[in-house]
């Protein structure tokens, strides 16, 4: 696949705190690539000055009161008008992504693939104890099967998007609904394991059956 223009999707729910550093991660990935790089935010019910970091900042916003991750997903995509050869992306507002983010959809994109699924990584385990890290680490499979899906770390093409439907407007996995959809359809699927996304580990969990509410489980097994 040809890639001339990538368009990056964030999602925040009340996210002022956590938003400028995903923002940076984003910056920096856009640099490494030669193709124009839109980010679009999706502010959905903020209540802080999440609006007003992004505000200060060189992205689209689009404002939805629908306090549903998949419904903002949805609405950050639909905000973009259709280009040829367009690569879409997402990420997470409490996320980081690394430098070489965009470079590695790309370069995966060359070859053939029409959806990237990527891993996370936590780098920060303070607020919860160690048994939960440890349980994490052993449970997490990151070989290059290791079948994760994060809307921290997604890539796809845009027409393979728009032929299944997009993002449904679910609460909780929207993104597992939406890979699956993409599979069913027949898509070259790259479970990347070559780009982690940092991820937020925070006991304060943003939407419902999401990464807090999974740490909470092994917490309590």
């Amino acid at each position: 696949m040809r890639v001339e223009h990538i368009t990056v999707v964030v999602p925040a729910h009340d996210e002022e705190a956590l938003l400028p550093r995903c923002l940076e991660g984003l910056r920096t990935a856009a640099r490494a690539v030669s193709v124009p790089v839109t980010t679009v935010v999706v502010l959905d019910g903020c209540t802080d000055g999440s609006e007003d970091v992004v505000r200060r900042e060189d992205v689209d916003v689009v404002v939805l009161g629908a306090r549903n991750v998949g419904a903002a997903r949805r609405a950050g995509f639909e905000s973009v008008a259709p280009r040829p050869h367009e690569w879409f992306a997402t990420t997470d507002a409490d996320s980081r992504v690394p430098a070489h983010w965009l470079s590695s959809h790309l370069q995966h994109a060359s070859r053939g693939a029409q959806l990237v699924a990527g891993t996370v990584a936590v780098t920060d385990w303070s607020g919860w104890p160690d048994h939960v890290r440890s349980r994490y680490g052993s449970a997490y499979r990151s070989g290059a099967a290791h079948g994760h899906v994060h809307g921290a770390s997604l890539g796809f093409s845009a027409d393979l998007y728009r032929e299944v439907g997009g993002f449904a407007a679910l609460p909780a996995h929207e993104d597992v609904d939406l890979v699956q959809r993409m599979i069913e359809r027949g898509a070259n699927v790259v479970w990347s394991i070559d780009s982690p996304v940092e991820t937020s580990a925070r006991v304060e969990a943003r939407a419902p059956q999401g990464f807090a509410t999974y740490l909470e489980g092994l917490q309590d097994r």
